[in-house]
Order: structure tokens, then sequence, then C-alpha cells
């Protein structure tokens, strides 16, 4: 391999791995192999946007599968997508590596491009270079989006609260690869959970679909990235509502159900690389989401509700109740991407 532009040529030129009609679908009319790539968006729409990115050793263990890697670096963008109901159109990406690795980059390109075909979101441009530590990738994800917009400050009181799919198992599988890394033996029963639950973690599937269906039922709409309650406390503080949520009715992950309920609620709660859609909607479309549940197989649960400010959480925005209607506590609500890595 000569360098950077053979790189780009052999592992991330649509040409090489996507079908020739994705990107002209999407509105492409350039995309990889010029300065900028060009495209547009059918009249009426509008163009939304997102980007992210992921550190070795912060967002992923060096041994991470590059595959999953691949998968995961553009599941978590088009997350950002659905929530706001935007149907994709392209993606960026843009790759830092210690060295040229022909293996690894064969893998992750697959994994990349295997989503990006699935979601008809075409690679249209990007950047490589060298780092001096580590791998780091940045994704930018564009979609086409019709107001009314789907944002984080529409939530309304008397809305109820649902979640998609179910919550805990890319928490559950963290604490285990963490566990790995920091040199422990993992229990018979550690191994098994982290075998169900690993693919929760590294293969996020982002909710397309869910969120282009929840355009005109939803009111407030996020992905759950670092945490149920700490993101819902972003619909929240934005909406300037507060909110009860109901431990019974939270959908935990069947693999989870064992556990140690203080474990359990941790990883439902708190955890996160979740990738589920939380959003608020009247009770009156409760009927359709139902119905929409069904007609997609996506889980979704009503888990909660939206309450004036007087009403809501003592002590804070969100007020969950357990089974006997007493409030449940947690030391952390969510992920902070500037604590220690093994917090």
């Amino acid at each position: 391999m000569s360098g950077e532009f053979d790189l780009i040529r052999r592992y991330f030129s649509h040409t090489q791995a996507q079908p020739d009609n994705m990107a002209r679908r999407a509105g492409v009319i350039l995309g990889v192999a010029d300065d900028c790539a060009i495209f547009t968006s059918p009249q009426g729409k509008q163009i939304a946007t997102s980007t992210d990115l992921l550190v070795e050793g912060r967002h992923f263990f060096s041994d991470v599968n590059p595959y999953a890697l691949g998968h995961k670096a553009l599941a978590v963008n088009l997350s950002d997508l659905a929530a706001m109901g935007a149907k994709p159109i392209g993606c960026l990406l843009g790759l830092a590596l210690p060295r040229i690795d022909e293996d690894w980059l064969q893998r992750f390109s697959q994994g990349f491009y295997h989503l990006s075909n699935k979601m008809a979101c075409p690679l249209i441009g990007g950047d490589t270079t060298r780092s001096e530590q580590g791998v780091t990738i940045s994704v930018t994800v564009f979609g086409e989006v019709t107001p009314p917009y789907l944002t984080r400050s529409a939530a309304q009181v008397g809305d109820v609260i649902w979640v998609s799919g179910y919550l805990g198992d890319a928490h559950i599988a963290l604490e285990c690869l963490l566990k790995q890394h920091q040199g422990q033996t993992l229990n018979a029963m550690e191994l098994h959970l982290l075998e169900r639950t690993r693919s929760a973690l590294e293969y996020p599937q982002p909710r397309i679909s869910l969120g282009l269906a929840l355009h005109g039922l939803a009111h407030a709409m996020l992905d759950i990235s670092d945490g149920l309650l700490q993101d819902l406390g972003h619909i929240l503080s934005q909406s300037q509502v507060c909110a009860k949520v109901y431990e019974e009715k939270l959908p935990v992950s069947p693999h989870l159900l064992d556990m140690d309920v203080i474990q359990r609620r941790k990883a439902v709660l708190a955890g996160g690389d979740v990738y589920e859609l939380c959003f608020t909607a009247p009770a009156s479309a409760t009927g359709k989401l139902h119905a929409l549940s069904h007609q997609l197989a996506i889980p979704l649960t009503p888990i909660g509700e939206i309450c004036a400010n007087k009403e809501g959480a003592l002590g804070g925005l969100v007020a969950v109740v357990d089974a006997q209607g007493q409030p449940v506590k947690l030391a952390s609500h969510g992920f902070d991407h500037f604590a220690p890595f093994d917090n």
C-alpha cells in the first residue's frame, strides 16, 4: 500500500462497496474523490446533521473487533438522525491511525459499509491522517427532515414517556469487559452474561424507521446514549417540565432479570450506549403507538408521564418510584465523558 490516497481508494471509495444507485437515490451528486461532496434535498425538506468522535481507550477497547467498530462508528450517528425523525442522505468519515494495518482496515470498512448500505446512507467523503497514538474516528451524518421538527424541547404536561427496545444490556457488557481489561477473571455467570449482552454494546441498531414513523405522533424525542435518566433529563430541562417514571414498567432486558436489583437498576436507569429512542407523546396516541410497535416489530413501552414542575421529582426533574410507590435513588444518573473510564 503506497499511502493515504491508496488507502482511501481501496477501503473507502463508495464505488468499491456501495450499490451504484444508492448514492443517486440519496441525492448525492459528487462523493468520494473530490474536494467536497455535493448533495441535494427534495423541496420542502431541510438538512439535519450530527457528528461524533470515538477515541481508542475512551470509547472502545484496543482489541475490539474492527468490523464491530466500523458498524458502531456509523450506528451512533445514525441514531441521532433517528432521534430527529430524519432520513439518511450520506455520511463523512474521518480516521486517524497510528499505522496502516490492512487487515484492520478491511474489516473496519466492511462493518461500516454493511450498515451504510442497510440504512441507505452512502459514504460521500472524509479524511485520513496519521495519529501519534491510538485510533480516532469521526463520523458526520446528514439527513433530510420535514418540519415541524422532533426536538427535546416540546414535551407537554400529560404526555406519556415511551422507550423503544430493552434497557441494560450494553452497560452489563461494558462492566464485564472492563473487568477483563483490568486483569480480573470473570466467573461463569459473568461470562454467560457477557456472551448474551455483548452484541448490544458492539452492534447497536439505529431506530431510523421508528424515528421516521414517529413524526406527527411524538412531541419530544432523543436517543439514549448516556443513560435513560440523564438523557430524559435533557428533555425535561429544555421543555421546562418534570417527570415520574415507574420502575416496574421499565423494559428490562430479559438477560438481566436474575441480577441483583441494585446492579440491575444502575444498568437500566443509568447505563449508557443504549441507542434506543426515548420520546413523549400525548395519551391519545397510545393505541397508534402500540400498533406501530407491532408493525415495525420494535418493542415500545410506556414508562411514565410528564408533569408540571410542582408535581414532579422531589429534588430533581425526574422521580423514579418502585412498585410500592417509594422513591428509587441512584448514585449516578448516567455516563460522564470527563469522568475516569472505569467509573
